[in-house]
């Protein structure tokens, strides 16, 4: 949970997305995927993420997969991390 803190304290807010989508902007999402997450958060959507190993994030993939998720992405290789 720290270091979701230490990238919103650290994030800087680019082109009016939220203070959520500047912490997932300095964790290496994707701007083209920013824009869509801040928008479903905004619809009062849900956004869930997973962080591990790459067999992690697969496996976490696979049981999202199953409740049949308007969108599922995966990202590798960000800032920091392994797999998110």
């Amino acid at each position: 949970m720290a270091w979701i803190i230490g990238a919103l304290e650290g994030a800087v807010v680019v082109g009016g997305v939220s203070v959520v989508g500047a912490g997932l902007y300095s964790l290496g999402i994707p701007k083209d995927s920013i824009v869509t997450y801040d928008t479903s958060l905004k619809a009062d959507k849900f956004l869930v993420m997973a962080h591990g190993t790459a067999s992690e994030a697969a496996k976490a993939r696979d049981i999202i997969l199953a409740t049949d998720p308007a969108e599922v992405d995966l990202h590798s290789q960000l800032r920091g991390t392994q797999a998110a």
